[in-house]
């Protein structure tokens, strides 16, 4: 690991800490290839697991035209997903885990078999797949006012925060992941909407192109393991005591709540 990847990491894990932002770390890099940007997220993980916590799956950012846009990037990315980004439904989330955190509807794919790419086709993720559950993203940023470009988000672990599961299984082969349409209410108010296939087209092709990134890296996909495949609207700004709720046709609800003082 180089000097600056350490510096990087280390600048990164203290904001997780601290809950304050830095500047971009972008400028630091700026003949380094996006790949020197994974090692920056990958030290970060390491760190996490050295101190305890665990992988539990990963997550494919970016992959909306929609998120590509508000972020001013042109390509998906990948992040890790740990243990303590899992948070129960309905459950208050502490408004303090996060610095700037915004919130993301998608579908989440609970694996029942192994994938490694490359060369992994839809067939084999399609049967990769055990069930489905609506999911809410909490994305965040370590980086001040969501100064990013690609190659901070990638250090950053792809701006993961938390994730908020429903409780409903649903079997990929019940539904129609392309035509899923989307409703995103923030304390009951319609935020955004959006469908399945503004995903690269559908959520299960995102979970082909993770499989095929991560794979030439050394990293399977495990069974029991969840992948979130990408937002199907906008990134939603949220703060303390907001209750959201995504609605995914065919997939179901999910309900996610940052908690307000009182809640304290």
């Amino acid at each position: 690991m180089t000097v600056d990847v350490q510096w990087a990491a280390d600048a990164l894990l203290t904001a997780y800490r601290t809950r304050q932002p830095i500047s971009p770390i972008a400028a630091r890099f700026a003949d380094a290839p996006l790949s020197t940007a994974y090692e920056i997220a990958l030290a970060q993980v390491e760190s996490w697991v050295k101190d305890g916590d665990v992988v539990k799956g990963h997550k494919v950012g970016l992959a909306s035209r929609a998120i590509q846009r508000q972020m001013n990037v042109d390509q998906p990315d990948f992040g890790h997903l740990t243990a303590e980004m899992f948070h129960l439904e309905h459950q208050p989330i502490p408004a303090d885990t996060f610095i700037q955190p915004r919130i993301e509807p998608e579908v989440a794919f609970v694996l029942a078999k192994p994938l490694r790419g490359p060369g992994v086709t839809v067939a084999e993720a399609a049967a990769a797949v055990d069930f489905c559950l609506p999911a809410l993203e909490i994305v965040d940023s370590r980086i001040q006012d969501w100064q990013i470009g690609i190659f901070d988000t990638v250090a950053d672990n792809a701006s993961s925060g938390g994730v908020v599961l429903g409780s409903r299984p649903v079997r990929l082969a019940d539904v129609d992941l392309r035509l899923a349409g989307c409703t995103l209410h923030v304390n009951g108010e319609l935020i955004a909407t959006g469908a399945g296939g503004a995903v690269l087209g559908s959520p299960l092709n995102a979970l082909v192109w993770l499989a095929n990134t991560v794979g030439p890296l050394g990293v399977t996909l495990e069974p029991g393991h969840v992948v979130l495949p990408g937002s199907m609207t906008k990134a939603v700004p949220i703060a303390p005591g907001d209750a959201v709720v995504a609605d995914i046709a065919g997939v179901g609800s999910v309900t996610a709540v940052l908690a307000g003082k009182e809640d304290r």
